[in-house]
């Protein structure tokens, strides 16, 4: 067997083994593309409002949203998370604020 098939193959068991439970994925995946304006509107929120309660900059809603630039890495990790629980992160950020002060 050739050498890449032979990773394909690890590859299909670490799935099934990451699929039942078995193992932990050694990395997660953050998808190259995030639609900040659906996360804002979903929220309720103008830019201006999702950026001061998210702590980004206005510059940054508008030219993700506009296409001019897109959120890389850690910023995209951090808009799925806002997207998946908002609440939480706000009362993780409330604390921050609290501890902080």
């Amino acid at each position: 067997m050739t050498k890449a098939g032979t990773r394909l193959i690890q590859s299909a068991k670490e799935a099934a083994a990451i699929a039942r439970g078995d193992a932990v994925p050694a990395h997660s995946w953050v998808p190259a593309d995030v639609e900040v304006r659906d996360i804002r509107h979903k929220l309720d929120l103008s830019q201006d409002e999702f950026a001061s309660e998210f702590g980004f900059t206005i510059n940054q809603i508008r030219d993700w949203e506009q296409g001019r630039s897109r959120p890389l890495g850690a910023m995209r990790a951090y808009l799925l998370v806002i997207d998946r629980d908002p609440d939480g992160i706000r009362k993780l950020l409330k604390h921050a604020m609290r501890r902080a002060a």
